[in-house]
């Protein structure tokens, strides 16, 4: 019998196979995950609708799939006495297909979980979402050790994190010892598959039809050092993480209230340009198997706090493969940032269809002349600015610029409760 691509999703007609879960000649119960697919840079498991015995596979990983293609051919029916065979990379899900998104980068402070070469094999009554097999699989965590307390028995990531939060911790690693992400073996050969195509694909789509420029600038922060670090503690207090991230997203959303212009996308179909009266922030996430771009909604409508803790929550879901698909469309602009990893200033490339994306440097000390011609310390941050210049001409992007600088200078305003812009 033909098994055809199910339907992933509002507005999904195709998606790229990632892996397949389970090989021909594997029996499979109800509700267990066949394959991975990959739409709009997420990635949902996709359960078997029927018990039986695989025959054929009739794609290959790195093909893309239109939905109601047949992927798989299978009899119904298990021999007797048989058990259903699991692919190493699969695990039994029942329901409808959930998005894992990306693989998760395990915490580093759980070395006793990671240093296990593999997952122990998970009983098929186990019931957890593929976002939490996944994680527990590459954690070496065998699930049916813990005690679930959703419905039904059912683990939640709160009872992963607490059995991860009682484990007795190994003895910490060197530097030189500790997990680092996979930047290639030299002398191999990469397929390009999955999220990495998705990349290669809209960056090459984005360079190609988009003329760019980029503009920097250069932002005296030493306002916003001194005013988040005597907030840090209090924020902390009440479970919030206030980054500079944070007032920067305000600092945006306040400047492209300024200039509606960089708000916008381009209909070249229609020939017209679009400004939107929404502001959905997106923010580029590294994660060890490429970058996401999960989106703050309505982030005008948002104070300081909402959005610190947007961007924790949104930050932590893309990189332990936790991420919503609609969490992954709709941005009007983006932030990228190579300031953590110690970079002063990019050339960002636009995230298409928008028309603008700001790039934020690390923050150094410096020193500089005040008024009064005196030198004084300063923490000092570039802003790269790349438009599109069939839509943002340099003048205008020089206005966006100084819009965000005058915002970042006077951090205190940021404060204040959202207006609802």
């Amino acid at each position: 019998m033909d098994f055809r691509l199910p339907e992933l999703g509002e507005g999904v007609y195709e998606a790229e196979l990632v892996s397949w879960l389970v090989q021909p000649g594997a029996t499979v119960k109800h509700g267990q995950n066949l394959m991975e697919m990959m739409t709009d840079k997420a990635t949902m498991e996709i359960p078997a609708p029927f018990a039986g015995t695989i025959t054929a596979l009739k794609a290959e990983p790195g093909q893309k799939l239109k939905v109601g293609e047949v992927v798989l051919d299978y009899t119904e029916g298990s021999p007797a006495g048989t058990t259903a065979e699991v692919h190493p990379d699969g695990a039994a899900h029942k329901g409808h297909a959930e998005p894992v998104s990306e693989s998760p980068t395990p915490d580093q402070g759980v070395a006793v979980l990671a240093d296990h070469p593999a997952s122990p094999p998970e009983s098929l009554s186990v019931k957890a979402a593929p976002s939490i097999r996944y994680l527990a699989r590459q954690l070496g965590i065998d699930l049916t050790r813990i005690q679930g307390s959703g419905p039904g028995g059912r683990i939640l990531m709160n009872d992963l994190a607490s059995h991860i939060k009682n484990a007795e911790p190994s003895a910490p690693k060197s530097a030189a010892e500790q997990t680092r992400p996979d930047y290639g073996t030299p002398g191999t050969r990469i397929k390009l598959v999955g999220l990495r195509r998705k990349i290669a694909e809209h960056m090459v789509q984005a360079k190609q039809t988009i003329p760019h420029y980029t503009y920097v600038d250069e932002c005296d922060v030493t306002e916003l050092v001194r005013l988040r670090e005597a907030l840090r503690e209090t924020y902390a207090r009440a479970g919030v993480k206030l980054t500079y991230l944070a007032f920067f997203v305000k600092a945006v959303t306040a400047a492209l209230k300024e200039v509606p212009l960089v708000n916008a996308t381009l209909d070249t179909e229609a020939g017209e340009i679009v400004l939107h009266d929404h502001y959905h922030i997106g923010l580029a996430v590294a994660t060890s198997n490429g970058l996401v771009v999960p989106v703050i909604r309505d982030a005008g409508q948002k104070d300081l706090t909402q959005l610190a803790r947007e961007i924790e929550r949104l930050g932590t879901e893309a990189r332990t493969g936790k991420v919503r698909l609609e969490d992954l469309r709709g941005s009007t602009f983006t932030i990228t940032s190579v300031g953590n990893i110690g970079g002063l200033f990019s050339t960002p490339v636009i995230n298409s269809p928008e028309v603008g994306i700001l790039g934020l440097g690390k923050v150094v000390k410096r020193p500089v002349f005040d008024a009064a011609g005196n030198v004084r310390p300063a923490d000092l941050i570039y802003l790269s600015l790349s438009f599109d210049h069939r839509v943002v001409d340099g003048a205008v992007g020089a206005v966006f610029g100084n819009a965000i600088i005058r915002q970042i200078q006077k951090p205190a305003a940021l404060l204040l409760p959202a207006k609802g812009i």
